[in-house]
């Protein structure tokens, strides 16, 4: 059933996007060289690297690493990379992913390839084994500011209490959350 639901909702909401998609790709080209989309090794269910799409936000040439490990983000940003992020229109390519069935709407945020302590301490708790979300039960609570072993214990709260109703509070608490543009450090 959470497939199915994806899929439709991934549908939908490509097409209610389309437009919003289109100006985003031609605002990324016309102000930064380079690709509007950049493609991310990331880590899926059961620790498989598949490939995620996302607006271009940081400058070609940018190292491959979380964000909060680079020495001076915002020296890194596009001239509308910020925007892009607070938004979070940076995170719309993602629908692709869900579509092809790489992600969900909801499930713990796909690490990147090289976050050994992430990926470690999720398959030391089981959270590997679910299809990873565009938003998810930690990125609600608190994003990009709180340390991975509590992301990891609010990925494990999600594995263990996972229903549709419950997704269905995620997606629309992460809606107040991008609207209110809280959890975002740069």
């Amino acid at each position: 059933m959470k497939r199915i639901f994806d899929f439709t909702l991934a549908v939908i909401a490509s097409v209610f996007l389309a437009l919003p998609l289109l100006i985003a790709f031609i605002a990324i080209r016309l102000t930064s060289p380079g690709p509007a989309l950049y493609w991310s090794d990331r880590v899926g269910r059961n620790n498989v690297i598949f490939r995620m799409p996302k607006f271009r936000s940081m400058r070609v040439g940018t190292p491959a690493v979380a964000t909060h490990l680079l020495a001076d983000p915002r020296s890194h940003l596009t001239p509308i990379g910020s925007f892009l992020r607070k938004s979070s229109i940076d995170e719309l390519p993602q629908l692709w992913s869900i579509l092809a069935g790489d992600m969900s709407f909801v499930g713990p945020r796909p690490a990147l390839f090289n976050q050994e302590d992430l990926i470690q301490l999720r398959t030391c708790k089981n959270v590997h084994t679910l299809l990873p979300g565009l938003t998810g039960w930690a990125q609600i609570n608190g994003r990009d500011e709180i340390p991975i072993p509590q992301k990891v214990a609010l990925d494990e709260a999600y594995l263990q209490r996972q229903s549709f109703w419950f997704d269905v509070r995620i997606l629309w608490l992460t809606f107040v959350k991008v609207v209110r543009r809280d959890g975002i450090t740069h």
